[in-house]
C-alpha cells in the first residue's frame, strides 16, 4: 500500500503529515510512501531528502490522492480533497467532525475511512498518538516566546545600576498541556507565574513547577474527565461567575494573560472579558490559545493582533505550531507513524481496522461508507476508578499557612514534652544507676555524638547521604570500641577490637562503593 501526504493548502500552514524520518520507519512496516513536491520545504525538508530517504516525490496533488491508499494530512481536508477520496483510501488528519458535520457527511459519501487524529481517545497507551497534546506542547511554548515578543519590558526581575527592574507577572488560565508548556516556559524565563484550572487538585502539580495556583472559594465537584476521554467539560453557570470574579479581582496586577481553555465540540468559553481587560496596564499582553475556536478573551480576533483601547496587546494566532515547523512536524509525523503502527498488525503494509480497539474506534469517524462519529466511551478510562471518598475542601493560601504554624506548635509541645521526660529519666538513672553502669552510658554517649560529628562531617561528594548514615552508624561503634579497648578484662578488649574491625572495613567499603558510583557518571 501506498502512503502519501500532499502539500498543505491553507494560507500560512508551513507543517507537512510526513518527514524523511517518518518515511523510514512507514517503509519498515511495509508501506511505500509518496510525497508532493514542496510539501516539506516551509518545514525544513527538501524534496532531495525526500528521495534520499526512499519516498517518491510526484508533482501534483491530484496525482496523489489518485495513487496513494493512505492520505496523510495535517489541517483537516477542504471540500474537493475529500471529493477526491474514494472506497478503500484512508484519510490520516486533523479534522474535527463536531465542528464539520457537512464535510463529515460528505466523506462518508465517498466510502473512504477517516480517522480524526482530533478525536484519539487520551488513555495511556494513546500517547503515542496524541496528536493534540504534541501541538498543544509546542502551542503553549510559542505563546510565551510571542508574549515576550510583544511584551515592552523583561520577564525576570533585575537589579541594575539604573535602577530595579521588576518581575513580569504572567497568568495561565487552564493547566492542560498547553498551559503546563506555557508556564515551564514563563518560570524558566523568570517570571512570576500563576496558574487557574477548573480542576484544584492539579494545584501541587502546578506548584511544584514553581508557579503559584491560584484557588477558587467555591465548593464544586468538576467532571474529572474519564466520562469524557480525559478533555475538558463545561462548567455550571455558579462555577463560571466566581471564575469570572476572580479573574477581575488579579486583571489589575497582571502583564500577561494565556489562555489555553477549550471544550471539545464547542466554542471556546468566554473566561478574559472586555472589563477585564480594560483593568490591565497599557503594554499588557493577551495570547488566545483558543482563537481559532472563537477565543477565550473578547477582544480576540481570530489569525490577528489587535491593540486596545487601552493598550493592552490581544494576539488571536492561530498558527502558533506552524511558527515552529520542523520540530510540529516532526512530532505529528510521529504520532501517525505510530497510528499506521497500530493499524498495521502484522509488517506487511495492510491496513487492518480493528474497531474493536479503543484507540481506533475513537479515532476513526466514517469507515466503509458508514459515519461513525461520535464514538462510544472508550472500555479504558481515560482516568482510572477510585473509591469514592469524602468531599475535602481545597485550603485557601491563608488556611495553609495557619495549618503549617500550628502543626509547627504541635511539634514544638512534643519536644519540650520529649525533653523534660528525657530530662527526668537521667535524673533517676543518676540517683539509682550503679557507677560501672554510669561510666558505660557516659562512652555509649560520647560514641554516639562524636562519631556522629567524625562521619557526617565528610563531604557528601565523597559519599552517598545513605551511605553516610550507614558509614555514621559504623563511626559510633568505631568511637566506643576505642574507649573500651583498654578496659579490664581480656574479653571485653578482644569485642572491642573485633568491633573496630569490622566496622571500619564498613566504612571504608562504604567509600569505595560511592567511590564506584560516581565514576559512573563522569564523563571519559
Amino acid at each position: 500500500m501506498l502512503i502519501g501526504s500532499p502539500r498543505e493548502r491553507l494560507e500560512g500552514e508551513a507543517r507537512v503529515a510526513m518527514t524523511p524520518d517518518s518515511a523510514i520507519q512507514l517503509q519498515k512496516l511495509g508501506y511505500q510512501c509518496a510525497i508532493e513536491t514542496g510539501a516539506g520545504k516551509l518545514a525544513g525538508f527538501s524534496d532531495d531528502a525526500y528521495r534520499a530517504a526512499g519516498v517518491t516525490v510526484v508533482d501534483t496533488a491530484e496525482t496523489l490522492f489518485a495513487s496513494a491508499d493512505v492520505i496523510t494530512k495535517v489541517r483537516p481536508p477542504s471540500s474537493d480533497e475529500v471529493s477526491a477520496l474514494s472506497q478503500g483510501k484512508t484519510l490520516i488528519s486533523f479534522f474535527y467532525p463536531a465542528q464539520n458535520k457537512d464535510l463529515l457527511d460528505q466523506a462518508g459519501a465517498t466510502g473512504a475511512n477517516l480517522i480524526a487524529m482530533d478525536m484519539v481517545p487520551r488513555i495511556s497507551r494513546a500517547q503515542k498518538m496524541d496528536a493534540l497534546s504534541s501541538m498543544a506542547n509546542i502551542a503553549g511554548y510559542r505563546a510565551v516566546i510571542e508574549a515576550g515578543n510583544n511584551f515592552g519590558r523583561f520577564f525576570t526581575g533585575q537589579v541594575t545600576a539604573a535602577g530595579k527592574i521588576p518581575p513580569a507577572k504572567v497568568l495561565v488560565i487552564g493547566a492542560g498541556v498547553a498551559g503546563l508548556a506555557a508556564v515551564g516556559t514563563s518560570i524558566s524565563l523568570g517570571a512570576i507565574t500563576y496558574a487557574f484550572d477548573v480542576r484544584p487538585e492539579v494545584a501541587e502539580q502546578i506548584e511544584s513547577m514553581g508557579a503559584q495556583f491560584v484557588f477558587l472559594d467555591f465548593e464544586e465537584q468538576q467532571q474529572d474527565g474519564a466520562a469524557t476521554g480525559g478533555y475538558a467539560a463545561p462548567s455550571s453557570p455558579k462555577f463560571r461567575e466566581a471564575q469570572l470574579k476572580k479573574f477581575r479581582e488579579i486583571a489589575p496586577d497582571i502583564d500577561i494573560v494565556i489562555t489555553t481553555a477549550l471544550i471539545p465540540g464547542r466554542d471556546a468559553p468566554k473566561l478574559w472579558l472586555a472589563d477585564m481587560v480594560a483593568a490591565m496596564k497599557p503594554g499588557s499582553v493577551i495570547v488566545d490559545l483558543a482563537a481559532e475556536r472563537g477565543g477565550n478573551c473578547d477582544l480576540t480576533v481570530a489569525g490577528e493582533r489587535i491593540v486596545s483601547d487601552n493598550g493592552v496587546a490581544v494576539i488571536g494566532y492561530t498558527d502558533f505550531p506552524s511558527r515552529m515547523a520542523a520540530q510540529s512536524s516532526t512530532l505529528y509525523a510521529t504520532n501517525i507513524r505510530h497510528m499506521m503502527t497500530d493499524l498495521t498488525l502484522k509488517k506487511d503494509g495492510v491496513i487492518v481496522h480493528n474497531m474493536e480497539d479503543d484507540v481506533i474506534r475513537g479515532a476513526t469517524v466514517a469507515l466503509k461508507g458508514e459515519i461513525t462519529y461520535p464514538p462510544p466511551p472508550p472500555k479504558i478510562r481515560a482516568i482510572a476508578a477510585q473509591k469514592p471518598k469524602e468531599k475535602t475542601r481545597v485550603l485557601t493560601p491563608e488556611e495553609r499557612r495557619a495549618a503549617e504554624a500550628a502543626a509547627f506548635k504541635a511539634a514544638t509541645q512534643n519536644q519540650v514534652g520529649l525533653l523534660i521526660f528525657g530530662g527526668l529519666l537521667m535524673l533517676l538513672i543518676g540517683a539509682f544507676a550503679p557507677p560501672v553502669f554510669m561510666g558505660h552510658f557516659i562512652v555509649f554517649a560520647l560514641a554516639c555524638f562524636v562519631g556522629f560529628q567524625v562521619i557526617w562531617g565528610v563531604s557528601h561528594s565523597l559519599h552517598t547521604p545513605l551511605m553516610a548514615v550507614t558509614n555514621a552508624i559504623s563511626g559510633i561503634i568505631v568511637i566506643g570500641a576505642l574507649l573500651q579497648i583498654t578496659a579490664a578484662g581480656w574479653l571485653v578488649t578482644a569485642l572491642a577490637a573485633i568491633s573496630v574491625t569490622i566496622a571500619t572495613i564498613n566504612i571504608v567499603g562504604g567509600f569505595m562503593v560511592t567511590r564506584r558510583m560516581l565514576n559512573m557518571f563522569q564523563k571519559s
